[in-house]
């Protein structure tokens, strides 16, 4: 019965992708198409070259790999296990064709090198290529951002091996644009910008949410959105100051995140990783926050037990001591970091966490915690957010009949914790309704 429904499952899958296929395909070769062409009548199309790529060279064979993304993207389409993955997917696929089809529109470019004749089965390759694809639509490069949606799908279904050989293989399949003298430096770097854009506003885990911010929150949101615009506006008037667009962008969405999108802003799931294209994004800002971090650690122990295998510490840098972590962190990417359970309950940081937050993460803590002999409850420094988890803890095991008592047994333990009256009035109403709970 079970391997009936399994089956019915994976045909209806199958019968998605198809229409999605069917969708796509003619989509994607009439607008390609049509833009292509009207841009071939216009007058006013330029060209972006940089001097060194002249030095590029023109290499036949790598048009097998160019033209192999045909293939990759059909299949890309049977290989989702999930409606909502392949949904996502599509979706993806779809504003890819869109929205570099506008770029073509609106900034029309030609490339400019002639390609040398090529004789045998790569010349025949290069042959029908040219029946199709004119020498526009350049910026932002298709074919780079397809990659780069494809690679993310194939190497979320492959082994650690084929995962590597698929990644070799999508890298080739990049680097042929330039060497099949398809399309210029420019047109690389715009496709990766706008790749990771479309693959980062369409998650395939997650989804994005806006709740009320606070006061607190929103006074954080216009502090970085200040410096988002300080950055941006620097990027901009400084000659090759287009790094400086990079951190603007990582900024103004950790501005978003604390005005009301919150933690899905970094796109990190329950066991603890951040989506890449997150990580990319905002790699600005999480290199900063972890400077930050490497810089306070050094005058705060790494950790502290506080009661009966709970420890109370700093997101770990390399190895982990205790049989779990409960992972109080938004900005940080878990990684190659070991130990039997890795749990994640993402909080913003420097915001004091609502009421109904608390609950959930002292749910998983009692979880945690009654299957392993200790559990790290982690936030950036372990001085805030974890530190208010814990206490709440205390509270719902009755180790403490107090906030102030849970309080003072956490500083008793680990002196430097940071708890400011709005910490310990959202404590206060926790302990109330958990005295509801209690009370008949």
């Amino acid at each position: 019965m079970a391997e009936s429904m399994l089956m019915q499952s994976k045909v209806s899958l199958w019968k998605q992708g198809l229409c999605w296929l069917v969708l796509l395909g003619p989509l994607f070769f009439l607008s390609y198409g049509q833009v292509n062409q009207f841009t071939a009548t216009r007058d006013d199309v330029g060209s972006m070259v940089l001097g060194w790529e002249h030095a590029i060279p023109f290499m036949p064979w790598t048009i097998v790999p160019y033209w192999s993304i045909d293939l990759l993207y059909g299949i890309s389409l049977f290989i989702c296990t999930s409606k909502h993955e392949l949904t996502r997917h599509g979706c993806r696929l779809l504003a890819a064709s869109l929205i570099a089809c506008v770029g073509f529109l609106l900034f029309p470019l030609k490339f400019t090198f002639v390609r040398p004749e090529t004789q045998g089965m790569f010349g025949w390759l290069f042959q029908q290529l040219e029946q199709f694809d004119l020498p526009y639509n350049q910026a932002p490069s298709l074919h780079i951002i397809l990659t780069w949606m494809l690679w993310l799908r194939f190497r979320q279904h492959l082994g650690k091996g084929a995962r590597l050989l698929s990644g070799a293989w999508f890298w080739l399949i990049a680097v042929s644009v330039l060497t099949t003298w398809q399309h210029h430096f420019i047109d690389v770097v715009s496709g990766i910008v706008v790749g990771v854009l479309i693959s980062y506003a369409i998650p395939v885990e997650g989804h994005w949410r806006w709740m009320r911010p606070s006061a607190h929150a929103m006074r954080l949101a216009a502090k970085y959105c200040a410096g988002g615009i300080v950055f941006l506006l620097a990027g901009l008037w400084i000659p090759h100051g287009f790094i400086l667009l990079w951190l603007a962008a990582a900024l103004l969405l950790v501005a978003a995140g604390y005005a009301g999108l919150g933690v899905s802003v970094f796109q990190k799931n329950n066991h603890g990783d951040l989506s890449l294209s997150a990580r990319w994004l905002l790699f600005p800002y999480i290199a900063g926050v972890w400077l930050s971090k490497k810089w306070f650690s050094q005058r705060i122990s790494r950790s502290n037990t506080i009661y009966n295998g709970v420890v109370l510490g700093r997101f770990p840098d390399k190895t982990v001591a205790q049989a779990a972590v409960l992972d109080l962190t938004a900005e940080f990417h878990k990684g190659k970091r070991k130990t039997a359970c890795w749990e994640a309950y993402p909080l913003m940081d420097l915001v004091v966490p609502e009421n109904q937050d608390i609950w959930q993460a002292v749910m998983k803590l009692r979880q945690l915690q009654q299957g392993h002999k200790s559990v790290l409850v982690c936030c950036a420094l372990g001085l805030s957010r974890s530190a208010t988890i814990v206490a709440a803890w205390l509270l719902s095991e009755g180790h403490a009949g107090s906030v102030t008592q849970a309080v003072a047994l956490i500083k008793s333990q680990r002196p430097q914790v940071v708890l400011t009256l709005a910490h310990l009035q959202v404590l206060e109403t926790f302990s109330k309704e958990l005295q509801c709970q209690i009370s008949p």
